[in-house]
């Protein structure tokens, strides 16, 4: 475990590579990575900032979604978490996590390419919540193609609606349930303004997440919720071990970034927790970059 409390040089406080060469199905499972991504499960200490608050999380079982999930409960909220039924490894992890905390948990195993079972998820969430405060859109579908020809229709179409699609159903079924005060808060990626060549398909929905995410915020406002978006860098989470880079990329991931390693989910926890949190009180519309020095300008 790192104390991540503890004043060190950040460039050597986690894991740098090279990496074990370590390919994985879609969409792969974090308990498979080598070494084992932090999500905060020991290091992360909260302080009652989502005290009562309930949240939804897509793509809660790992990565992002996961240290999300660990970070919320320890701040004192009840969170659901969604994730694909093949993720269920690493979504009983979550649970008893969020559980340890004295939390109510609730798993929600399917697929958000489904536009009937992100209108389901979000009604059996309020019911077993007894309501929303907080929507997390965190669930992606990134894979690696190396020219144009390889990026079929049925790629695209994937993609589009994992990032896209999955987006706009779950939050226009979340709206009537979100009060004032409420918070949304989207994942988009530094490949929204720095699009890697072999991610076609998803840098394109990245920065779709971007404007759509601000266009939602001067509606919201008006309703006095706040929607922000977060932008990741290269973090190591089992996207990128399940075919979103290359195996031999996987191996050097990070080593790029201007800390010669990628970032930990925990290190990005702190940023949902604030947009979530009424300490965000006068943020809507804005995109926080976590890249590991990159930018996103």
């Amino acid at each position: 475990m790192t104390d991540r409390l503890t004043m060190q040089d950040p460039r050597v406080q986690y894991p740098r590579p090279p990496f074990p060469r370590q390919p994985q199905p879609v969409p792969g499972l974090a308990v498979e990575m080598d070494p084992k991504p932090d999500h905060g499960e020991e290091s992360y200490q909260g302080s009652g900032k989502l005290l009562g608050r309930k949240a939804l999380i897509t793509g809660g079982d790992s990565g992002i979604g996961r240290a999300a999930a660990i970070a919320f409960a320890r701040e004192g909220a009840d969170v659901t978490i969604v994730y694909l039924a093949s993720e269920e490894p690493d979504a009983r992890e979550v649970i008893a996590l969020i559980e340890a905390e004295g939390r109510k948990a609730v798993p929600i195993p399917g697929d958000v390419t489904d536009e009937t079972f992100c209108q389901s998820l979000v009604e059996q969430a309020v019911a077993e919540l007894g309501g929303l405060d907080i929507l997390v859109i965190n669930a992606g579908h990134q894979q690696s193609r190396e020219d144009i020809s390889r990026v079929s229709s049925q790629d695209f179409d994937q993609t589009l609606k994992t990032n896209l699609y999955a987006l706009h159903w779950i939050t226009q079924a979340a709206v009537p349930h979100l009060q004032a005060g409420a918070s949304i808060i989207t994942t988009a990626s530094v490949q929204a303004y720095h699009p890697s060549a072999t991610l076609l398909d998803y840098a394109t929905t990245k920065a779709g997440i971007v404007a759509y995410t601000k266009a939602l915020a001067k509606q919201m406002i008006e309703k006095g919720i706040r929607a922000n978006v977060v932008a990741p860098g290269p973090f190591w989470t089992a996207l990128q071990s399940s075919g979103g880079q290359p195996p031999e990329a996987v191996m050097q991931f990070g080593e790029k970034s201007a800390y010669g390693r990628p970032g930990q989910p925990v290190e990005i926890a702190p940023v949902y927790v604030l947009l979530a949190s009424q300490e965000a009180s006068f943020i809507s519309g804005e995109v926080y970059g976590v890249t590991g020095g990159a930018g996103i300008a």
